[in-house]
């Protein structure tokens, strides 16, 4: 079967940035995804459209298709108080916070200045091109409850 939307993919998969160090990587086929569902990149998933269990690819992503570019509106002082009291406020800590719209983020400590923090609420591969060696392990139909919550069940799953 081939990859196309609504498919149950699993995938073994190595992510490198331009220097060729190793970002992440999934191995044993632990990597499960549902086409269509946004469950990755898009360019990944572009990528795999169309390949079959046992193929092998190595596919570059530039950032538009990944995590997009860096955001500079994404990144702003706040005053210390704006954090929970007693928060281990560090450079390279991640805080989750709500967006303009009450939509749940997550920011990162760029820098400290006093009282006052600079964070940045860009995906930390933001504006990376990123490079994946693939090995595509299964591909099936998605069931329909799969399709209805947006995601393959398996092994944990609590549906």
């Amino acid at each position: 079967m081939q990859i196309a939307k609504q498919t149950a993919v699993s995938i073994d998969y190595v992510l490198k940035d331009d220097d060729g160090k190793i970002i992440d990587e999934s191995a044993n086929g632990q990597f499960n995804f549902l086409t269509g569902a946004q469950n990755i990149i898009p360019g990944l998933e572009n990528a795999l459209l169309g390949k079959v269990a046992g193929d092998e690819l190595d596919v570059t992503i530039a950032p538009a298709d990944a995590y997009g570019e860096v955001d500079s509106t994404r990144v702003q002082t706040v005053k210390r108080e704006m954090f929970p009291e007693g928060a281990d406020i560090k450079v390279g800590v991640q805080f989750h916070g709500a967006g303009p719209g009450g939509e749940p983020i997550v920011v990162t400590v760029a820098s400290i200045e006093d009282d006052n923090i600079v964070i940045d609420g860009n995906h930390a591969l933001a504006g990376q091109t990123l490079h994946f060696a693939v090995n595509v392990i299964e591909v099936r139909k998605a069931t329909e409850d799969e399709i209805s919550h947006g995601h393959i069940h398996g092994a944990g799953c609590s549906h």
